[in-house]
């Protein structure tokens, strides 16, 4: 008895929902034949067996979440047998679209690499008959359409090899180094630094290039934008208005502003577009999945007019449409109390010289996050003193050795320890809310995002389970992801799952300011510029080190009482150092 066994699909890939099962006990199958459709985070693929003989038994049923390296079926009177070179190929060439960006499934590991090293040219392949080959932007990530090139590393006459940086690309949350999938002698450079690049885009031309394959799947660790319900629905909005054929500016009404309002909300059904829990099967073929994903459409809201239900091409687009109409008369209704359209700007050149520059990538992302902030929170902000004179001290008592760890005893490396003892101490400050669903969510870990001044604007790395660390470990990584962030490479996973955040302005001064929540967070602590003050102590006035702090809150979740207790607890927990130690 030989078993089969679910291969590797690719890098970061461990597991997938079994959609449909191609075989039946027995049912006969030969190595390289396709068995099953698994649904991935990224694409439906056909998984093709790397066994042949007769099935014997079948271990798993459709709509099994199925990890790799699990027994799928057995087969008698057979053998385990690596997949021709033709059949890989007739595989590679005939497969959809989606398959060939998603990491190729691996059935034999040897004989899919082979294959990989030396790609079968195609009509997308990027090595044309004429020996120039064209690069050609890639995928970043999911719902990432185009960035804003920061800088070009290749010229014309240089060469260039598969893997090898060629330009950095400024997205709506990171700087990316963009690799390579082609090799040869760069001909022409069809861009410019300053451009904005969509994917798809040739990038430059080669003489006597290869590409390693005609889309190259996405490297580890590379960016993947988490998209809030609000900009799934706007990106559905869009998606469908692509699908009727018309242009956002053709699709509104007459008397609609042209740019919607910020916290304008989408119909639910749109709203479900950004994330969908894990549901039973719907009859659809891979290309159709592939369809209503880049249309934005959710697969499960789409009624099928085939046999049993199964859903067309002709459905996904029919949904699509009517979403479009649903979207198109929501936005005749006024917008919600308390938020409003952007008001028009004059015209500035009327009374003098100007300039515009355009508002790109991290910037562009800060002003959007924080406008829908400032109009969904209900702030205010709480201000008090610590006195860290005795901190201080043992401050630079043990800098040494957090210097010898590789990072750096800073104030705020000590407030991530101080506030995340305050935070299991007073819960209601680790927490969201939904409401819609009228809950409150609580956390039970705790992630401090650091807000970080860059060149590029602002970025708050998070820093994970911080109750779990000590001091210096927390100053060693402190440091490493500030590094990261005036590098240009902190990654959007590296800046997302935040719980509350600190953002110290004591490096540039000031006695106090109103930090913006960062929202879906609940509050904010602001650290100020310390000073020497006068403090009447035991009768007399002595020099004392004085620590301003700012704390933004949610009024709807949290009250004035409880946000200066919270803000009192961490100002005492700075003055005695032993309290943190015996209560955090």
């Amino acid at each position: 008895m030989i078993e089969f066994k679910l291969p590797e699909l690719g890098e970061n890939i461990e597991q997938g929902d079994l959609v449909r099962l191609m075989v039946a006990p027995g049912a006969t199958v030969s190595a390289g034949q396709s068995v099953m459709e698994l649904e991935t985070d990224k694409a439906v693929v056909e998984v093709p067996s790397s066994v042949s003989g007769t099935v014997q038994e079948i271990r798993v049923k459709e709509g099994d979440k199925i990890k790799v390296g699990q027994v799928i079926f057995t087969v008698e009177n057979g053998s385990g047998a690596k997949a021709a070179e033709s059949s890989t190929a007739k595989v590679e060439t005939t497969a959809p679209r989606e398959q060939a960006a998603a990491p190729a499934p691996r059935a034999s590991a040897p004989a899919i690499q082979e294959h990989v090293a030396q790609p079968v040219p195609s009509a997308n392949s990027p090595t044309s008959a004429s020996g120039a080959g064209e690069f050609k932007l890639p995928e970043l990530g999911e719902n990432i359409s185009q960035g804003d090139l920061v800088r070009l590393m290749i010229a014309p006459g240089s060469k260039v090899s598969e893997g090898q940086p060629v330009m950095e690309l400024e997205t709506d949350k990171a700087v990316v180094e963009v690799p390579s999938s082609v090799s040869g002698v760069v001909k022409e450079v069809k861009v410019k630094e300053g451009e904005k690049i969509k994917v798809g885009q040739v990038i430059f031309t080669l003489e006597g290039g290869i590409a390693a394959q005609p889309e190259p799947a996405r490297k580890k660790n590379a960016p993947v934008e988490h998209v809030s319900g609000q900009t799934g629905a706007r990106l559905a909005f869009q998606a469908a208005i692509r699908a009727e054929g018309k242009t956002e500016e053709q699709a509104l009404p007459p008397d609609q502003p042209r740019q919607a309002p910020a916290a304008f909300k989408m119909p639910e059904q749109l709203g479900k577009v950004a994330g969908t829990e894990h549901r039973q099967p719907v009859p659809a073929a891979p290309h159709v999945r592939r369809l209503a994903r880049e249309l934005g459409v959710d697969i499960y809201e789409v009624k099928g007019s085939g046999p049993g239900g199964r859903i067309s091409d002709d459905d996904v687009k029919a949904h699509a449409k009517s979403l479009l109409s649903a979207v198109a008369s929501a936005l005749q209704s006024p917008p919600r109390a308390g938020h409003f359209a952007a008001p028009t700007l004059p015209d500035f050149t009327k009374w003098g010289k100007v300039e515009r520059v355009s508002m790109r990538g991290v910037r562009r992302k800060t002003a959007e996050h924080l406008a829908e902030a400032w109009n969904t929170i209900p702030h205010v902000t709480q201000h008090d003193r610590a006195d860290i004179t005795e901190l201080e001290q043992l401050r630079a008592r043990f800098a040494p050795k957090a210097e010898e760890a590789g990072g750096k005893m800073t104030v705020t490396a000590i407030a991530l320890k101080v506030c995340a003892a305050a935070l299991k101490v007073f819960p209601q400050f680790n927490a969201s809310i939904d409401m819609e669903k009228e809950e409150i969510v609580y956390k039970q870990y705790i992630h401090i995002g650091v807000a970080a001044d860059t060149d590029r604007g602002l970025l708050v790395p998070v820093i994970r389970d911080v109750d779990k660390k000590n001091i210096v470990e927390l100053a060693v990584e402190l440091s490493q992801l500030s590094k990261k962030a005036r590098e240009k490479k902190l990654t959007p996973a590296e800046m997302e799952g935040g719980t509350f955040t600190i953002t110290n302005l004591g490096g540039i001064g000031g006695v106090g300011f109103t930090p913006i929540v960062n929202h879906p967070e609940v509050a904010i602590l602001g650290l100020s510029r310390s000073r020497m003050e006068p403090e009447w102590i035991n009768g007399k006035f002595e020099p004392r080190l004085i620590l301003p702090l700012s704390l933004s809150y949610d009024h709807r979740l949290i009250d004035g009482a409880d946000a200066a207790r919270f803000l009192r607890w961490i100002a005492e927990a700075f003055e005695q150092p032993f309290l943190l130690s015996v209560q955090g």
